[in-house]
């Protein structure tokens, strides 16, 4: 059963209308980082060491063709002379007059930090993460980081090696990853992309040019102990998304480990500038409010279709009502028969509390029907529990009468 997402209604008249029709072109900065699609890897991380931008875009002959971000240096496997056009990854093109709650949309479906902003065929800026954020921040208060953070993280241990950590969140398409003490669970520090990116780049000036196969192993197998950030920044659940949002532009961090409590030291969740932006996009329609990430690799599956499926699996339980649902595709590099390797995940906010399901297939429609069987598991496993739940309170209300 489907109902007007809570966290829409809460969100103030400024961020529903205002925010719907301010246009791009009052946030979109001139200034940004670009580089020839020849440039090399090598010159393109040391970019990101000198400037630290959000993301870099990728021209060619003087045209848009794609950006960078951190995700991709840490993913590729490339050589520093490798070409800024292999890695680069295709952004949604924003036009001038474009609302700001669609500008977000388009950067969380893309899972990019930034997007260029076009004049007819003209480059006119970009805009990314931040700005938007920026533009918005003091009307954040109505949302609380129980609202959107995700429950479901994914965290390593202290004696984990660099190249396990680089491995998990390839394979999770994830920025962060917490760290906890291997013996008692509790929060030891954390981990990013930007951490990996900062590391190897230094590393590069301190050894210079030449054969770096050795170097690079000693860099994959030290433990995530020697890189990883501590004290780690928290956020409460309780929290509002402006305050959290104003820590993470403080601390020049894109997310926060969500603790139980002040100075509490288990992982209750993450939530990130990526979290807040996406509630910038739900509706107040009588439709499920589904956002997809990577939402190119469709192919043979359509929007309409994930929608319909997804809600064939709610309406199994009548009394759950979801607030919001996001799936999200990950390619890996394995193929078969040149269909490539696909995870699906898949995340609902309901009343109910956070459910998911994931899985992997070849090609997207094959990765989000096991996805979609993992979650319509796990819904009725929900279903299951409440239901024992009402039967026992029935059972000991009889009891009571006798």
């Amino acid at each position: 059963m489907w109902e007007l997402d809570e966290v829409s209604r809460r969100l103030p008249a400024y961020i529903r209308t205002e925010v719907a029709t301010m246009n791009i072109t009052d946030i979109a900065t001139p200034d940004f980082a670009a580089v020839d699609a020849g440039k090399r890897l090598g010159k393109i991380r040391a970019i990101f060491e000198r400037e630290n931008p959000r993301g870099v875009v990728v021209t060619e002959n003087g045209d848009y063709t794609g950006v960078i971000g951190e995700k991709q240096l840490v993913r590729s496997r490339m050589e520093d002379d490798t070409k800024a056009s292999v890695v680069m990854k295709s952004a949604p093109r924003l036009d001038r007059t474009e609302d700001v709650r669609e500008a977000a949309r388009m950067l969380v479906e893309g899972d990019v930090k930034i997007a260029p902003v076009f004049e007819g065929e003209q480059l006119y800026g970009v805009v990314s993460t931040d700005d938007i954020l920026h533009a918005v921040l003091d009307n954040l208060d109505a949302i609380t980081i129980e609202d959107i953070l995700t429950t479901d993280v994914i965290s390593v241990g202290e004696q984990a090696r660099v190249g396990q950590v680089i491995n998990k969140l390839r394979e999770h398409g994830v920025s962060r990853l917490p760290v906890v003490n291997e013996d008692d669970g509790t929060l030891a520090g954390i981990v990013t992309t930007h951490d990996l990116v900062e590391f190897v780049v230094q590393d590069d000036s301190r050894q210079g040019r030449g054969d770096r196969r050795g170097d690079l192993d000693r860099m994959l197998d030290l433990p995530v102990y020697d890189l990883m950030s501590d004290p780690v920044v928290t956020a409460v659940p309780a929290e509002t998304a402006d305050v959290a949002v104003e820590r993470m532009f403080e601390n020049d961090i894109s997310g926060l480990v969500v603790t139980p409590e002040e100075a509490g030291e288990r992982v209750h969740g993450i939530v990130t500038k990526t979290d807040v932006l996406r509630a910038l996009t739900f509706t107040e329609e009588e439709h499920m409010d589904v956002q997809i990430t990577n939402v190119r690799l469709l192919e043979t599956l359509t929007r309409e279709e994930v929608v319909e499926s997804i809600t064939s699996v709610v309406d199994k339980y009548q009394d759950m009502s979801v607030l919001h649902a996001h799936v999200r595709f990950h390619e890996h590099k394995e193929k078969l028969r040149g269909t490539p390797l696909m995870q699906c995940q898949i995340r609902l906010r309901t009343n109910r509390g956070q459910i998911g399901g994931g899985g992997e297939g070849y090609g997207a429609e094959h990765a989000f029907h096991v996805a979609l069987d993992k979650l319509e598991r796990n819904v009725l496993e929900v279903k299951g529990i409440n239901a024992d739940e009402k039967q026992r309170g029935q059972l000991l209300r009889k009891l009571g009468e006798l």
